[in-house]
């Protein structure tokens, strides 16, 4: 039964290769031009990247290629130079900015840096690839109807809009966003139909036997058949820029390559670059951060649907191995692809068996099939483009964020803007500090609660989430769920000030999430439990773990210990301050209530387990 299980997933994964080596033809081919590439470094970066991917990833059914994100990034640093998309700068250029991310991506690996996704919520980064996915979406939109596509932020790209209007073709628009609503209604009703490849095949066939572009429709260039030869990425200084760039020229089609004289590596100076280098090693960290959060988090995603072990380490090591296979073949940055990785989900891809598979049909195509690319509209392939964008925007995780958590949501949005706004780059600057500005609101503002008993039941419970739970008499039992630090000190005095009343006579702290203290706090500790014995109120803190103990200890506040404020339980706290069990309950809706053992209230026994599961008001919402 073993055996035949894995047969079927053998012929999944080898089916699943090749719908996806045919749906990253167009995507690929659309993503190389958002990087400032002729189309047809997509296809080289579809073949020997992906093949090392494969070989060391630890995760099992993730797919990689020529993506959205690095694309628009490196497309942003080539607007930042002030160099044309397609020139022989942007060639030279591109493979270099891929080179150095594969070196941030082994430094990474050196430092063991993988655990630095965890710091990067969902939300966050929710909205940094939904800003990435839009801003692509505005830069092609023009393309959908004969304009040109645009760069930069949000404003910049909708004044472009607006010009292209003079441009607007009425079959191309037809054609284009026909192709977008084709894919998304079919995605809808026949998802495991791969319509990215039947509209390229559509489209090519149109051209073919229709003649599209006598009518005004603009098609691709065409590619030049063959693999990719391999190329260092490199400069060669010379003051001569325009006999390099000529000799460039008189290189193989498309590559950047030398021939004659001129070494076979070395390649011509860009004006001013090195004035820039500094800037485009930070352009390519952040390119790397962006590759790593995503493709990590996604990926991360997938192991834990599989109950698969995915090693973060192993991944910064594949992830700077492919990227160097990409600059080797003149390509954009590689990264995770959502998009495909969503198909190959549906199409039931278990293994790595299908990216082995995706680049051998690529392999295929670059030898045989390059002559029917020619045939393919621009319309439909920005229409597929779009796509497979629209894909990557995460609008159910605002939807959800919008009902059950609205400062997630507002996070979620901060996000977004900072990448429409401000670009790629900042964007991910603001997601990270967004991350740790969420990280550090968590731990100012812990879940606090006081709590009581039931009556005839064992243990404490929050007042507010339990309508059967009481206070016990002349008592404030309250509850911090979080380290004690400078930050939230002040809330924790405040909270337990305010549920102070005039019949007080013992404040207990339920201390079980206090792990650790520092002196801001232990200091303001001392004050509380001053003040609190001043006015004949006894102090306690219970349940923390010992350790906390040796940090009072070490930061002078011994003397909890020596005047017997520190206890094990609240048991114990409770029965120092003459408290025994049963306990006296205080008064509720006029009645006085005391636990006697084994006595209980008339209450619905599931009735607390729904309200702490659901909160308080369940049985009257049900």
């Amino acid at each position: 039964m073993r055996e035949r299980l894995r047969g079927i997933h053998w012929k999944k994964d080898v089916f699943g290769g090749v719908v996806i080596g045919l749906v990253s033809i167009p995507i690929s081919m659309g993503y190389a031009q958002i990087a400032g590439l002729p189309p047809v470094y997509g296809l080289y970066g579809s073949v020997l990247p992906i093949l090392l991917f494969a070989l060391l990833t630890s995760s099992k059914q993730f797919i990689v290629g020529v993506d959205a994100m690095p694309a628009a990034m490196v497309g942003g640093i080539l607007a930042e130079l002030g160099i044309a998309a397609q020139s022989i700068e942007a060639r030279v250029l591109v493979p270099v900015t891929a080179l150095l991310v594969a070196i941030w991506f082994f430094i990474l690996y050196f430092f063991k840096a993988g655990r630095i996704v965890r710091y990067i919520s969902i939300p966050v980064m929710g909205g940094f690839i939904s800003g990435v996915g839009a801003t692509i979406i505005m830069m092609q939109l023009p393309k959908l109807f004969g304009g040109e596509p645009g760069t930069g932020e949000v404003i910049v790209l909708l004044e472009n809009i607006w010009e292209q209007k003079g441009s607007f073709h009425l079959l191309s628009f037809v054609l284009g966003f026909g192709t977008v609503l084709i894919i998304l209604l079919c995605k809808k009703w026949i998802p495991k139909v791969p319509m990215t490849v039947v509209m390229m095949v559509v489209g090519a066939l149109a051209q073919a036997f229709l003649h599209l572009d006598r009518f005004g429709v603009k098609v691709m260039s065409e590619v030049s058949a063959g693999l990719p030869r391999l190329v260092l990425p490199g400069f060669l200084w010379i003051k001569s820029g325009d006999f390099a760039r000529e000799r460039l020229a008189t290189g193989m089609p498309g590559l950047p390559w030398m021939t004659g004289h001129l070494p076979r590596f070395a390649l011509f100076e860009i004006e001013g670059l090195w004035e820039y280098f500094p800037d485009l090693l930070l352009e390519t960290l952040g390119i790397a951060a962006v590759i790593m959060a995503q493709t990590l988090l996604a990926s991360g995603n997938y192991a834990r649907k599989y109950h698969d072990k995915l090693r973060n380490n192993r991944e910064l090591l594949a992830y700077g191995v492919m990227n160097l296979g990409g600059a080797l073949v003149g390509s954009a940055p590689i990264n995770g692809s959502v998009s495909r990785s969503g198909i190959a989900d549906s199409l039931g891809v278990r293994s790595q068996v299908a990216s082995v598979v995706a680049g051998l049909t690529m392999v295929l195509v670059l030898l045989f099939g390059t002559p029917i690319l020619k045939y393919l509209p621009v319309p439909i392939l920005t229409g597929i483009v779009m796509t497979a964008l629209i894909g990557i925007l995460e609008i159910p995780m605002a939807k959800k964020l919008w009902k059950t958590g609205k400062n997630e949501l507002l996070i979620f949005l901060l996000a977004f803007l900072g990448v429409l706004f401000f670009g790629t780059l900042n964007g991910v600057i603001i997601g990270v500090l967004l991350s740790f500005g969420e990280v550090a609101m968590r731990a100012v503002v812990p879940p606090t609660a006081f709590v009581g008993r039931i009556p005839g039941h064992g243990n404490f419970y929050s007042l507010k989430r339990n309508s059967a739970a009481r206070p016990i008499k002349n008592t404030v039992i309250y509850r911090f769920s979080g380290n004690l630090f400078f930050a939230n000190i002040d809330l924790f005095c405040n909270q337990i000030e305010n549920g102070i009343k005039l019949d007080t006579r013992q404040v207990v702290v339920d201390g079980r999430g206090i792990g650790s203290i520092d002196i801001t706090a232990t200091e303001r500790l001392l004050q509380l439990h001053k003040s609190l014995k001043e006015r004949g109120i006894k102090f306690y803190l219970t349940e923390h773990d010992g350790s906390l103990n040796d940090q009072l200890r070490r930061l002078g506040a011994g003397k909890l210990m020596e005047e017997g404020a520190v206890h094990r339980t609240i048991t114990l706290a409770l029965r120092d301050a003459g408290l025994e069990k049963p306990y006296d309950l205080e008064y509720h809706d006029g009645d006085a209530l005391t636990e006697k053992a084994g006595a209980k209230v008339e209450v619905d026994e599931m009735l607390p387990e729904f309200e702490w599961a659901f909160g308080t008001g369940t049985e009257k919402k049900s």
